[in-house]
């Protein structure tokens, strides 16, 4: 979709949508004839339409020789007053989704009004954003295309040199977002580690070095936790380090995604319904993927550095055992009880190496943890467990802004109690109960006493239903959280 930001004048043709609200009727500020008789056209849909109980979200019209637009929508925006960054980014999904239903290809879009508080300039970009993030879709194995979407849409504004370098920003978090929808989308026979890796090795640039550690290296470097998750697949495994390191003597900000390209649940293999859904076992290395993506574009005063493990957790008979015990890059010996609790191996093994070789100033994983979080939060919100109760205020505050949702859950001794071994350091699962929490200690057991936070994405990635800004299986939840997060931090 192509979208353009284009001055009064150039464009007088074809379909104009426009904005009213109860309070404040139609958002135009009338600047010529054409405008009169717009104005004149909504006063007459509107008396048409009845009591406002029963006023539709949209007033679609045909106009007549006298317009120089053949079709004029007024699109219905409630609570206009009360509209923050994302109720206007969400306004933009709702206005892509509108014209997609009613197979418009080509529109122009007008919004003014002289109510304080208001950002005209921002605004377009904005909704622009918004279309962006509702407009993708993941097709390409797809011989042919059902429908047909929307190709052009110009914002007409006297801003529009600014709004369109407004927009620059919002778009760089969109390729990022939808790179991480990509990567998650893909089925595991083409997305192997290996694939992954190459993937990732594309997005290298000055700005943003790339650093592959393969199986022999991970080896060398006593990586047993995740290599032992890898044993029963024919593929290697391996970690991507990309390193965005603009400011000298800063301690980096560490990122770690766990990225199980497929998840059979290994000897505690899985039911076979629904494990078509674990080639997005790996949303979490794509998020941190994403990520850097747009730090490279935007360029923040911040030293952020992103580690994805990626590895296949299959069954055979190299395969790890419930029972085993595996020694971690650490030092600290695991018992593997479940097979299916692998994941967190990875993230161990991510941790130590984060320790070892760079200071951070706090380390953030993000991973389809556990189903136990979709048992207590459902698909509404990411759980969201911290050490530190600055870093987790922060981040609840990015998750509200930008609609990606947290919910701080608990972590404690107690809990760390549940996965005390007998015959090792740490088991990898706690029992029946807890199960999100017990996860989430059990990462907390390798950072140390750094500022940490784990966010337990598995209800918020992937069989995403649609809302406002996302139509898609995979929704690259994350992207715009900690690309709201990481601004913050470096203006502060």
């Amino acid at each position: 979709m192509k979208v353009s930001f284009i001055d009064f004048g150039a464009e007088n043709s074809g379909t104009i949508f426009l904005f009213y609200s109860e309070q404040e009727g139609l958002l135009l500020d009338q600047k010529s004839k054409n405008d009169i008789a717009i104005q004149k056209i909504f006063e007459k849909h509107i008396k048409l339409s009845g009591s406002s109980k029963y006023k539709p979200q949209a007033l679609d019209t045909f106009t007549s020789s006298n317009n120089d637009y053949d079709r004029i929508i007024f699109f219905k925006i409630r609570d206009l007053l009360k509209k923050d960054e994302n109720g206007w980014i969400n306004i933009g999904g709702q206005v892509l989704q509108y014209l997609q239903n009613n197979r418009i290809t080509e529109v122009s879009i007008r919004l003014e009004t002289t109510i304080k508080n208001i950002e005209l300039m921002t605004l377009p970009a904005r909704i622009a954003f918004g279309m962006g993030l509702k407009s993708y879709s993941f097709d390409k194995y797809k011989t042919s295309k059902a429908i047909k979407g929307v190709n052009h849409v110009k914002f007409i504004t006297h801003h529009y040199v600014t709004t369109q370098n407004i927009y620059k920003e919002y778009n760089s978090t969109l390729n990022s977002v939808n790179l991480a929808r990509d990567l998650v989308n893909e089925p595991s026979n083409i997305l192997t580690p290996f694939e992954f890796v190459s993937r990732i090795k594309n997005l290298s640039t000055p700005n943003l070095k790339i650093k592959i550690l393969d199986q022999k290296k991970m080896s060398q470097l006593a990586m047993e936790a995740l290599l032992a998750v890898s044993h029963g697949s024919r593929l290697d495994p391996y970690v991507a380090i990309m390193e965005y390191l603009p400011i000298k003597d800063q301690k980096p900000l560490l990122l770690l995604g766990k990225g199980v390209t497929f998840d059979s649940g290994g000897i505690s293999i899985k039911p076979s319904g629904g494990m078509d859904e674990m080639k997005g076992d790996m949303a979490g290395a794509a998020t941190v993927v994403g990520l850097m993506k747009a730090l490279e574009e935007k360029k923040p005063n911040l030293n952020v550095i992103g580690i994805v493990g990626l590895v296949e957790n299959m069954t055979d008979g190299n395969a790890m055992r419930p029972g085993d015990i595996i020694k971690s890059m650490s030092g600290k010996t695991i018992e593997v009880l479940n097979t299916d609790a692998e994941g967190r191996l990875v993230l161990a093994d991510l941790a130590t190496y984060s320790l070892k070789n760079y200071q951070p100033r706090a380390i953030i994983d993000l991973a389809t943890l556990t189903g136990a979080i979709l048992v207590a939060l459902g698909q509404e919100m990411a759980g969201l467990f911290a050490n530190d109760d600055n870093l987790a205020e922060q981040l609840l505050k990015s998750g509200k802004e930008t609609g990606e949702h947290l919910w701080r859950m608990p972590i404690g001794e107690k809990y760390m109690e549940m996965i005390k071994s007998k015959v090792a350091d740490i088991r990898n699962v706690g029992g029946r109960y807890a199960g999100a929490i017990t996860a989430a200690e059990f990462i907390h057991a390798f950072v140390e006493d750094v500022p940490w936070a784990h966010i337990d994405i598995a209800g918020t990635s992937i069989t995403s239903p649609k809302t406002d800004t996302n139509n898609s299986w995979a929704s690259g939840f994350g992207v715009r959280l900690l690309c709201n997060y990481i601004d913050d931090l470096s203006k502060n």
